[in-house]
């Protein structure tokens, strides 16, 4: 162990040292000896240092931040010895299960499960602020010297997220609801490292009973590299190669769509080689609630997929989906970011009845704004038209909703505006749900806010109108963007109540 200066350390003398050597050269910024003359004459050496560029960086960044945490949050008298065992303790253990998504992004290639390597967290670890003040705060507590217990470790998780997700106090609604009723949900693709980082996140969190399709060993062995603390017993894997359900999904899957070339020989190849397709069809069939599928692949591929199997609701004619974005100003909800290119009035007040219904169901009163590139009949163009028509069609379908239009983006979200421009509007406070004219601007819009907002976080997208819960993702969807779907798919299950459809 060093804390002295460069060079104290030499390769002859490590060439002494007893078999697998533990050196902690942490002198600053250069060590006592540099890790590459230690592997070069010791091979099966263990080296850590105080440096970002070499594997183990000792940093009190890994430590001093969360002591503080847990210790202030209980009013700790003092720092005692029993607090920092508990930060030691909760550090290996922390090594010991699966880096998280940031981590394993961020040090792509790196080994991230426990060995020579990895012997601590990486300083960057998400994890370190949700786990190292509870050990803290609970020593503190055991310890006699916190003038304020917490009674709720729970609720003392959910506010340490808070700091980590900002989707957390939004979303954290729908999480208690599906706590409340775990549902089963399918993940299409059971074999992404992203989706089994999330489903250990579901199981641990109680969000959801997960059912993985994909290869038993690819799955399995994926498990294992990850260091997961998922076990079979915690979730249910389909093997599309292999499973008791083949034989009526190929026959349900031909019926459906005989008229449409689906013959029995496509039927049979669909089932085995489309994941999205056997999804869909175990929801329908009754083996699943809600399908949550789309991380590989292209979204309208799994779009029409989906639609192929689950349909429409009845009474429904425009299906649609929408984002959810989380910004520091507040939460808005975009609507359709993904399914019709260009829809007309009618069109356009089925996406806002559906995004309004979703909304209630989600706890939030909508206060819907029709946008366009001018404000209330200044340009009278057809595209401010078809808007204008849709805001008819929706009053008289929805008399008690709040929404007006055609408006400006500013118009929408800023009260003191739209009073200037149009006083006395229908909407009142700041709008947020906000309805697109088109495809392309609701799109770009979500996807503007996404990358150049910093604070800008995205849940979806949200499927709307499907007669059985499915929930498409998109390829850039994160771990955390999987978790908050998971939640929407579980109370979007809750309240479907759409009974199977076995083809009797």
């Amino acid at each position: 162990l060093g804390l002295s200066a460069p060079g104290v350390l030499t390769p002859d003398m490590v060439k002494t040292m007893a078999k697998n050597p533990l050196i902690l050269a942490l002198a600053n910024p250069v060590p006592e000896i540099m890790p590459d003359l230690v592997k070069s004459v010791r091979p099966d050496a263990v080296i850590a240092t105080g440096r970002s560029d070499y594997p183990n960086q000792v940093n009190n960044v890994l430590c001093f931040p969360y002591l503080f945490r847990g210790a202030l949050d209980v009013g700790a008298t003092t720092i005692n010895e029993a607090m920092k065992m508990a930060v030691v303790h909760a550090l290996a253990d922390m090594t010991m299960k699966q880096a998280s998504e940031n981590v394993a992004t961020a040090y792509a290639g790196d080994q991230l499960s426990f060995g020579p390597e990895y012997l601590i967290p990486k300083p960057f670890d998400t994890r370190l602020i949700l786990e190292l003040p509870v050990a803290v705060a609970k020593a503190a507590m055991a310890s006699g010297v916190a003038t304020r217990p917490i009674t709720d470790f729970n609720a003392y998780r959910e506010s340490l997220s808070t700091l980590v997700y900002r989707t957390g106090s939004a979303m954290r609604p729908l999480f208690e609801r599906a706590k409340a009723d775990p549902r089963r949900i399918i993940y299409t693709e059971g074999e992404s490292d992203r989706v089994l980082r999330a489903v250990q996140v579901v199981i641990d969190e109680g969000l959801a009973k997960p059912i993985l399709l994909g290869r038993r060993d690819r799955i399995l062995a994926s498990i294992n590299r990850l260091n997961l603390e998922i076990g079979e017993e915690s979730f249910q894997l389909i093997d599309p190669r292999e499973h008791p359900y083949y034989e009526e999904c190929w026959r349900f899957y031909h019926r459906l769509r005989r008229r449409h070339g689906i013959d029995p020989m496509v039927a049979r190849i669909r089932v085995n080689t489309e994941p999205t397709v056997l999804g869909a069809l175990l929801v329908r069939l009754g083996y699943a609630d809600a399908v949550v599928c789309g991380t590989i692949g292209r979204f309208d591929r799994h779009l029409k997929l989906i639609m192929d199997v689950l349909g429409k609701r009845e009474g429904v004619k425009t299906a649609a989906a929408m984002n959810m974005l989380i910004t520091s100003k507040g939460t808005v909800f975009i609507a359709d970011t993904n399914v019709t290119l260009d829809p007309d009035a009618e069109q356009i007040a089925d996406i806002t009845l559906l995004a309004a219904d979703a909304l209630r169901k989600m706890g939030v009163e909508p206060k819907v704004a029709l946008l366009s590139h001018t404000n209330f009949g200044a340009r009278e163009d057809s595209a401010s038209q078809k808007m204008a028509k849709a805001l008819r069609r929706i009053r008289k379908r929805a008399p008690d909703l709040e929404v007006d239009g055609e408006m400006k983006a500013d118009s929408a979200l800023l009260e003191n505006l739209r009073e200037r421009v149009f006083p006395g509007s229908r909407l009142t406070g700041s709008a947020n749900l906000l309805i697109m004219p088109n495809l392309d601007a609701a799109n770009i819009s979500t996807t503007l806010v996404k990358v150049l907002a910093a604070e800008g976080i995205a849940v979806g997208p949200i499927m709307l109108g499907t007669r059985w819960p499915a929930h498409i993702l998109t390829r850039s969807s994160t771990m955390r963007r999987i978790i908050n779907m998971t939640a929407v798919a579980v109370v979007d299950a809750q309240l479907s109540g759409m009974p199977a459809d076995r083809g009797d």
